[in-house]
């Protein structure tokens, strides 16, 4: 079983910048990928950004192109979202993503997910 543990989550004003972590105890080869998904109060979850293990394609909603970067560091099996020109609209439970993108979508979701980091930016 995949384990995600996600840290970094917090409280910043508009404008300010924070960085998530997820360490991954799952493949970080082949087909294998992760990313980040995130909730708002009374919204659906949705795709923010994702990466392949393999090859390093980075994938990004339109929403965060240009202010969130997704990265990774092969020693720690860690990824990491930094976050700049945080918007109150970007408040939301962040959760981490992980799966084998062979019968899975990147941006539907793959098979594991974190417990959540909670981002709130205030106005």
């Amino acid at each position: 079983q995949v384990q995600l543990v996600e840290s970094g989550g917090g409280l910043v004003q508009a404008g300010g910048s924070l960085r998530l972590s997820c360490a991954t105890s799952g493949p970080t080869f082949g087909n294998y990928a992760m990313g980040w998904f995130r909730q708002a109060p009374g919204k659906e979850r949705e795709f923010v950004a994702a990466f392949r293990w393999n090859g390093g394609n980075t994938y990004y909603a339109d929403s965060v192109k240009g202010r969130f970067t997704i990265s990774r560091d092969n020693t720690k099996n860690t990824v990491y979202l930094q976050m700049t020109s945080l918007k109150p609209e970007d408040t939301a439970v962040y959760y981490c993503n992980a799966g084998d993108t062979t019968f899975q979508s990147i941006f539907r979701g793959m098979s594991y997910w974190g417990k959540g980091t909670l981002v709130t930016v205030s106005s």
